[in-house]
């Protein structure tokens, strides 16, 4: 009997053991996956932050290029535009000013070329300025009218003009005339020559003393020639620009 007893006891021992051991087994598989989803839920969530800041970081870069190309479409459009028509009126405000409007245009080139075209059209340019300048002035009908050039008494007026000296001379300046057809003929001359030569100059292509006067650029002042007084003398020492304009009628 105490054998079957001992027995007994021996399985009941047995079993609670197991039992107890499937109970740790339980509790231990329960603890590991609870474990694991709360590490799992920790992670995931990081993940997802930085996958956020990443799609941010990119969506910033795209709003600032696209800001950057709109800055420069607009500096390129509006501002560098604005800038240049404001430095041109400065800068017609500052020709405006000095007197020097000419500047402003493309103006001619002043060479060798021009020369040969203003002699070739001095007779015709010479009728036509001292026609629109007696209209002006409303004068008589005998002088507005132009005879066949065959028998022009202006002709014979006009000067003939000492020859060109060459442009490797010493002691020599070059004169343009600012005429008011816009042309700008240019011409040599020694200093020495008497200052009266520029006067016929411009008779010769066409622009007649008793209807047009000589006026420096600046600052602007009629030009003063007097008897036995050279370039040099007058001041005309230098390359110079002399404006063609006509003399005011009530003078």
């Amino acid at each position: 009997m105490q054998f079957n007893k001992r027995i007994k006891d021996i399985i009941l021992l047995c079993g609670r053991i197991l039992l107890l051991l499937a109970l740790l087994t339980l509790i231990i598989s329960v603890t590991t996956s609870w474990l694991n989803s709360f590490k799992s839920s920790h992670v995931y969530p990081k993940e997802e932050e930085e996958k956020n800041e990443k799609r941010q970081k990119l969506v910033r870069k795209k709003q600032q290029e696209a800001q950057g190309e709109k800055a420069s479409r607009y500096i390129e459009n509006v501002l560098k535009p604005h800038q240049e028509m404001k430095l041109k009126k400065l800068e017609e405000r500052f020709y405006q000013m000095m007197g020097e409007t000419w500047k402003l245009s493309n103006g001619h080139k002043l060479g060798g070329d021009e020369d040969l075209v203003v002699e070739n059209e001095s007779q015709t340019s010479f009728e036509t300025s001292n026609r629109e300048a007696a209209r002006r002035r409303n004068l008589p009908n005998p002088l507005v009218k132009v005879s066949p050039p065959a028998e022009q008494p202006m002709q014979k007026e006009v000067p003939d003009l000492p020859e060109e000296p060459p442009e490797t001379a010493e002691e020599v300046v070059t004169v343009a005339l600012r005429c008011p057809s816009g042309s700008i003929p240019r011409r040599r001359f020694f200093k020495s020559y008497s200052s009266q030569v520029l006067f016929d100059w411009m008779t010769k292509i066409g622009y007649h003393t008793s209807l047009y006067s000589l006026f420096t650029s600046f600052p602007r002042r009629p030009l003063e020639v007097e008897g036995g007084w050279s370039l040099q003398d007058i001041g005309i020492t230098v390359d110079t620009v002399l404006n063609v304009e006509e003399k005011d009628p009530s003078n």
